[in-house]
């Protein structure tokens, strides 16, 4: 069986980070469809961090939807289903790529995607930031310690236990 793992992807001009399992199961449609019944991760950072945490579920071919947590609880969230989608009246090849991009903008992507500071794309593009390192779980946690530094350089002091 392959790794499993945690993807931390950063954007540090707009300091986003965004967090993802990797595993055979989470990859592809079947993975887009894992993500959309599995919110532990963020709903849980959402109440240790004090922060709201944003879960995305990305289907090139099926849809997204974004859910927005808050102190441990759903707080927010929108789905689009694209063969839902009402384009304007017309031929949908009269689109314009324009129009379309301005349509996207304000799907839930788009907008999440506007909330952090970023294009649509550069949102969608995190996962293969070249600021990015997968989190090999099975590995000692000095080795997710030393790939952590070399990703968020931030001096904190150690805690003692």
């Amino acid at each position: 069986m392959a790794a499993t793992g945690l993807q931390v992807s950063v954007n540090r001009r707009r300091k986003v980070v965004r967090l993802a399992y990797v595993a055979p199961f989470t990859q592809g449609r079947p993975g887009a469809h894992w993500y959309a019944a599995h919110h532990a991760l963020p709903r849980l950072l959402s109440r240790a961090a004090n922060a709201t945490v944003h879960a995305y579920v990305y289907d090139p071919d099926e849809g997204e939807e974004v859910i927005a947590y808050g102190n441990g609880r759903r707080v927010g969230g929108e789905r689009v289903v694209y063969e839902n989608v009402d384009l304007p009246e017309g031929k949908p090849e009269d689109l314009d790529e324009a129009a379309f991009k301005h349509m996207q903008s304000r799907w839930p992507l788009g907008h999440l995607a506007h909330v952090f500071g970023l294009s649509r794309q550069e949102l969608l593009k995190l996962p293969l930031a070249a600021q990015g390192r997968v989190l090999v779980l099975e590995g000692t946690p000095a080795d997710a310690d030393a790939a952590l530094e070399a990703l968020l350089p931030v001096s904190v002091a150690p805690h003692a236990h």
